[in-house]
């Protein structure tokens, strides 16, 4: 008896492991603090995109239940640039879906937003729309970050 449950955990741990050694897509493991690298922005039909290399940083945690994010411009005499949110998740295989519960701008909170993410070696592509329509905003947008270490 001991036997076939030591059988059932081994196989139940290559079962969350591809051929190649990576986790499973429904495995997607976003937790801890991300850098934003870039951000780029579709919005009727033009593109824009923001370095976050210069002079704005971005980082974006999650835990199991929430994420929060923080921004600020990098000159120490822009303190006009400061951005933060948060709220709860839900991460279903690379279906992420966000609902705002903190935001300077009224507007936003209480609002879900669905994205889907991907995630490459260290970094992790979360790719969406952005639609409120008391802010007028309807945008599709891609955000490249790198994991903190």
């Amino acid at each position: 008896m001991r036997n076939i449950l030591m059988l059932f955990a081994v196989l139940s741990l290559f079962s969350c492991v591809n051929k190649d050694g990576s986790k499973k897509d429904s495995d997607l493991d976003i937790q801890g603090t991300w850098q934003l690298l870039s951000a780029t922005t579709i919005e009727n039909g033009t593109s824009q995109t923001t370095d976050y290399s210069g002079k704005l940083k971005m980082i974006k945690m999650f835990n199991h239940t929430h994420f929060a994010f923080l921004k600020h411009s990098l000159n120490p005499k822009d303190t006009s640039s400061f951005d933060a949110g948060g709220g709860s998740f839900v991460l279903d295989k690379d279906d992420y879906t966000e609902h705002l519960e903190y935001y300077k701008n009224k507007d936003w909170e209480g609002k879900t937003f669905k994205f889907k993410l991907a995630i490459h070696k260290d970094t992790l592509i979360q790719k969406g729309i952005e639609k409120v329509e008391k802010a007028g905003v309807d945008r599709m947008i891609i955000e490249k970050y790198i994991k903190v270490k």
